[in-house]
């Protein structure tokens, strides 16, 4: 489809989570949006993910709870086992644990359709442009901004006048680049991750997320994300699998590629013999069609976001490593945010990104920085430590002390608090 080359009040380049949701949010604000991506057809890619109640909290809001509840499956608890099935810790999730909204588990394109669906019907069939890709900005006329794009099908660039530029372009964001030259590659910590979905049987309880083991070895999450699955009688179990590398192999090779294919000859001897409950995990890997890897990689917090009518949202402006179940959900708050701030300064888009920026850089940070230190893997790798051929109860291995510690890790990753959230307004307008 051809790029508009008529002006736009606010232009997003991304049509990932956080850039769709950001234009459901603008357009339920009053304000103008369009949305270019460079893929020409939008598909349903990708595994699982875990959206947290504020996250569940603010897509409700926009009037997506039905279609949520649809789709995805509310996670009741999150378990941790050690590598040779031991329970070690749990809690509930979501209503369970006296959210007022639930957490929900889902396949990631699914959750991006939905969204797409949204966007179409309430803003139009041309509000989001495939096919297109920010190349740059140039000067701005007055209070407008020259942003020029590139039509890939035609090979063609035209411009277009916006009053605002959203980055909601990823880990290798063009805007960011623009804005952040020189940054170099993503950072890497080591970590391997090989992800897949797999149809089986029920296991673990249903409906939770398990973990298993520590990164600093192997760790497995595992958990079901359809609902359409679960009324068959079935689960679709996302796992992922993470195993550090010894050092001496070296740096990160090429890029961090989300749709890369991954060998099942390379992570089955990381897991071999592992059993968590009734699932058996190497059975459960040799069932899965494509598995895919990548390496766990951030970027350092960038000292500010933006410049002008110019700034970033979600894995542009802060991507991080996959703890707590963060990422697609800290996209949804910036999404909130950004609009909200936007209504509240208008007609005034530069003041509007600067108040956005102000609300979400620190705290986005603080969640870069937090995930780094995994202190819930930490306490993981103590268990193995002290405790290498299992346990029988879990206070032999963990003070209560130590326990606690591990639940407040998690409270910490995971965002809000309870009473907090329950409390307060929605960040929509």
């Amino acid at each position: 489809m051809n790029a508009p080359h008529a002006s736009v009040d606010v232009l997003i380049a991304g049509a990932g989570i956080g850039g769709l949701t950001a234009a459901l949010s603008l357009h339920a604000a009053g304000i103008g949006v369009r949305v270019v991506e460079p893929a020409q057809v939008i598909r349903p890619l990708g595994v699982g993910i875990n959206l947290l109640p504020h996250a569940v909290r603010e897509l409700t809001e926009l009037g997506l709870g039905d279609a949520l509840a649809a789709t995805g499956l509310p996670t009741a608890a999150m378990v941790h086992y050690d590598r040779h099935g031991n329970r070690i810790w749990g809690e509930p999730r979501g209503l369970a644990l006296g959210y007022h909204w639930p957490q929900y588990s889902l396949h990631r394109g699914a959750l991006q359709m939905l969204l797409l669906d949204a966007v179409r019907a309430r803003i139009g069939e041309r509000a989001v442009v495939t096919g297109t890709s920010f190349v740059r900005y140039a000067e701005t006329e007055g209070s407008l901004l020259r942003v020029v794009l590139r039509d890939l099908a035609r090979g063609r660039e035209h411009t277009v006048p916006v009053r605002a530029l959203i980055g909601a372009d990823g880990l290798y964001s063009t805007v960011r680049a623009r804005l952040h030259p020189g940054e170099g590659p993503p950072l890497w910590n080591g970590i391997r991750m090989w992800r897949g979905i797999t149809e089986w049987e029920p296991v673990l309880g249903a409906r939770t997320v398990t973990v298993a083991g520590s990164n600093a070895q192997a760790k497995l999450v595992v958990y079901p994300i359809s609902r359409e699955a679960e009324e068959r009688g079935r689960a679709l179990l996302n796992w992922v699998a993470e195993v550090r590398v010894p050092p001496d192999h070296g740096a990160m090779s090429g890029a961090a590629d989300w749709n890369r294919g991954g060998r099942l000859s390379d992570v089955l001897p990381h897991f071999a013999g592992w059993r968590i409950g009734d699932l058996d995990v190497p059975a459960m890997f040799a069932a899965t069609r494509r598995i895919l890897e990548y390496p766990m990689v951030d970027r350092e917090p960038l000292p500010h976001w933006g410049q002008g009518p110019v700034t970033l949202l979600g894995d542009a402006a802060h991507p991080m490593y996959p703890v707590g179940s963060n990422g697609g959900s800290q996209a949804i708050l910036d999404a909130r945010v950004l609009a909200r701030c936007l209504a509240v300064h208008e007609p005034d888009r530069v003041a509007g990104l600067r108040a956005y920026e102000d609300l979400r850089r620190a705290a986005t940070a603080a969640l870069v920085l937090a995930n780094r230190r995994m202190p819930a893997d930490r306490l993981l790798q103590v268990v193995a430590e002290r405790a290498p051929e299992g346990f029988r109860r879990v206070e032999d291995v963990l003070t209560g002390e130590e326990v606690a510690e591990l639940d407040a890790a998690y409270r910490w990753t995971t965002g809000t608090d309870v009473a907090e959230l329950n409390g307060r307004g929605s960040w929509g307008v």
